[in-house]
């Protein structure tokens, strides 16, 4: 069983959600992503590292604002990938890159090299918003190989058959977003998610995660009563951009992830 698979094991037997924060690699700088990622693996179940990238077209402003500040420090692939190391070396806990496939395709060794140095870094998984698992099927197989988990998005608008050719692309969780659109802040998610979530389930045993919008308790409760694990990015970046307290934060949301007993 994958560390990620054994984090989904462990929420679910603890009834409540597992917390999956997310943060952008190198911001605001590297020194400062691996004190919030240190608070924050205190508290999440799995942590998600966002390679910045110059043209994220999944993010909304407050990521894609992050992924501006990481580049013009000169955070790069390379960078991320020390940066998740130097994570690794400090806990157990599942590491997941989340990278569009633009760095991928571009990286000097190609994908199977790109697949070795994420898992030589430490990192258990592979999220992959921008790449159809119909063009995956060597990203995949290499990933495979080297015990890689690979995670691809569904959406409220995915029908039946794409959610069973999307479920099946996937290793570890399914990544559901919650609104079809990009990320960021919401004060309310939409009445779609609980029929997503259930959706998903009839085609795959997997854990089922929800992002894209969960910003607070208020926002992470519904979520965590119909869904595996909880996502939470955009409200974190911010609290990192305000000064604001992310420990405080991210405290609120593991309380909201728990589910009533009796």
């Amino acid at each position: 069983m994958s560390r990620i698979a054994k984090a989904f094991a462990t929420a679910s037997g603890e009834e409540r959600a597992a917390f999956v924060p997310f943060l952008t690699a190198g911001f605001p700088d590297s020194d400062g992503f691996l004190r919030h990622a240190a608070e924050l693996l205190e508290l999440a179940d799995l942590l998600e590292v966002g390679l910045p990238f110059s043209d994220p077209l999944g993010d909304g402003p407050t990521i894609q604002q992050a992924s501006e500040v990481a580049l013009s420090q000169g955070v790069s692939t390379a960078t991320t990938f020390d940066l998740v190391g130097e994570l690794r070396a400090t806990t157990d806990k599942p590491l997941v890159i989340m990278t569009y496939y633009n760095p991928i395709y571009c990286y000097p060794t190609g994908e199977s090299g790109f697949v070795a140095d994420v898992r030589k870094a430490g990192a258990d998984g592979l999220i992959l918003p921008d790449l159809p698992p119909d063009e995956a099927e060597s990203l995949c197989a290499t990933a495979r190989e080297v015990g890689l988990d690979t995670v691809f998005l569904v959406a409220p608008t995915s029908t039946e058959a794409r959610l069973a050719k999307v479920t099946a692309a996937c290793r570890g969780f399914v990544y559901a977003v919650s609104v079809t659109g990009v990320t960021g802040e919401r004060s309310e998610l939409p009445p779609e998610v609980p029929d997503l979530v259930r959706r998903t389930r009839r085609v795959t045993d997997l854990p089922v995660a929800v992002g894209f919008g969960v910003s607070n308790a208020e926002t992470a409760q519904p979520v965590a009563a119909v869904a595996d694990g909880v996502v939470v990015g955009s409200a974190l970046i911010r609290a990192i951009q305000e000064r604001s307290s992310v420990r405080e934060l991210a405290v609120e949301i593991v309380e909201a992830c728990r589910r009533p007993t009796g």
